[in-house]
Formats: structure tokens, C-alpha cells, sequence
């Protein structure tokens, strides 16, 4: 659906804004998502926008309709896992194991189909299948040596359930495999390796504002030394006092 000139012109300034905050300020891209929803809402870009939006801060519910809607509108099946994963934030796992298992899946291309998977397993864990999560991520694209944008969250995923599961040896081994495929940072493997060897992060400024807060031994408190003189002064006054005192007694 075209758009006049104008209003095509406000609603991509929005859908910029949208792009630009979902990740560091997903409650303001999600007002630019509404703005542009009710400029355009029978634009499939928009409502697919506005389901990421809303996604994004846990409106499941609002995403998931977003999402169906766009959907609708597009054709397309790039919407399914996240459609899915809507569905688990809904506290419906079974729902989610069901998509997973149906024909649009197999329409995905292999980053959607990854993206299924890493779904599926978190339904199973969701229901407390621990060991069924671990088999739905072991797959060839988690056995395959290349690296792909969506490796290190597979091989995140696959130790994250290993050590739900106990396997501390096999979970690290994968933490150190989800690292070093993690060029983005879009993992916090590092923190999750360190933590099992047991290492802890002292925050160097912190630190240092403590030690600043504290005086030091060896600095010399100048107003003691002042305040010393002033005594010594008074007492050389009062000495001097006695002894025209014990003068005048003598006369």
C-alpha cells in the first residue's frame, strides 16, 4: 500500500526512531511505534514494527496480534518464531511446541530455522524438560565449525540448558565456544565463564573513591600544627600573667 508523499515522509521518521531505541529505550521506541501505528496501520512494515516494539517491552499480547497482523498483510513466514516465542511470554509453551512442529517452519530460511529451535528448546525448558531441551538444540548448525550471526546464541542456549542440567563440565566447554564465536557481544559468555571458575569483578572506581574517602597516614594536618603554635603562645601568656602575679604578691 502507497502512501501520500507527506504522510509516508512522518511515518518513516518514526519507524527510524523505532529502529534506532528498541534496544537501549524500548518503552520510547514503543511510542514511535504507536505513532506510526495510527498514522498507517494497513502498512505491513508498521505493524511489523510495531510488533517488535511491543515485543521488546513484553507486551506479548499486543506483539503477538501486531505480528499475525503483518503477517496477514505480507505473506510471508519470517514472523513464525517470534510469533512463537509471543506465545511462551503468554505462558503458553504447548502452544509454541506446536508451531514449531508445523509447515511454515520448514518455509524458513536457516537462520528462522535456528531461530525455531532456539524457541522449541526454551518451550521445553518452560515445561520443565530439561533433557529435551538439550536434544532440540543439538543439531548440525550447533555440530558445524563455521560461524554464522546466529552461532553464539545457539551454542549459548545449548550450555545455558547443560548446566540447568548438571553438566558443569560440558556447559563450559560450550560458554567457551559461544565466546568465541561472539563477535557482537550478543552474549554475556565471558560473565557466565567467569562466574563458574569463580572469578569476581572488583570495580576499580569504586574502589578508588573508597580509598579517597579515607585520609591517609602519612599526610600532615597543617591546621594541628597551626593549632599547636596558638598553644604554645597561650601558654607563654599565661607563664608571663603568673609571674607578674607572684611579682605583685612580693611587693
Amino acid at each position: 500500500m502507497s502512501l501520500p508523499k507527506g504522510l509516508a515522509e512522518d511515518v518513516s521518521r518514526n519507524l527510524v526512531m523505532v529502529a534506532q531505541l528498541i534496544d537501549e529505550d524500548p518503552e520510547q521506541a514503543y511510542g514511535y511505534s504507536r505513532v506510526a501505528l495510527r498514522l498507517a496501520s494497513r502498512v505491513a512494515a508498521v505493524r511489523e514494527a510495531a510488533g517488535f516494539a511491543a515485543y521488546a517491552t513484553q507486551k506479548y499480547s499486543e506483539a503477538l496480534a501486531e505480528f499475525r497482523a503483518a503477517r496477514r498483510m505480507s505473506g510471508g513466514v519470517e514472523l513464525w518464531p517470534v510469533m512463537a516465542d509471543c506465545e511462551r511470554g503468554l505462558g503458553r509453551p504447548e502452544r509454541a511446541l506446536a508451531m514449531a512442529g508445523e509447515p511454515e517452519v520448514q518455509k524458513l530460511d536457516k537462520a528462522g530455522q535456528v531461530e525455531m529451535r532456539l524457541v522449541a528448546a526454551g518451550a521445553r525448558r518452560d515445561l520443565g524438560q530439561l533433557d529435551a531441551a538439550i536434544v532440540t538444540l543439538q543439531s548440525p548448525e550447533l555440530a558445524s565449525s563455521a560461524v554464522h550471526p546466529w552461532t553464539a546464541r545457539l551454542r549459548y542456549a545449548y550450555a545455558d540448558a547443560l548446566l540447568a542440567a548438571g553438566r558443569e563440565t560440558e556447559a563450559r566447554e560450550w560458554f567457551a565456544k559461544a565466546l568465541e564465536s561472539d563477535k557482537d557481544g550478543a552474549t554475556d559468555a565471558s560473565d557466565r565463564l567467569a562466574e563458574m571458575d569463580g572469578v569476581e569483578f572488583v570495580d576499580a572506581f569504586d574502589e578508588s573513591e573508597e580509598e579517597s574517602e579515607e585520609a591517609p597516614d602519612d599526610i600532615v594536618d597543617l591546621d594541628d600544627d597551626e593549632d599547636d603554635e596558638d598553644d604554645d603562645i597561650l601558654d607563654d601568656d599565661l607563664d608571663e600573667d603568673v609571674r607578674d602575679d607572684s611579682a605583685g604578691d612580693k611587693a
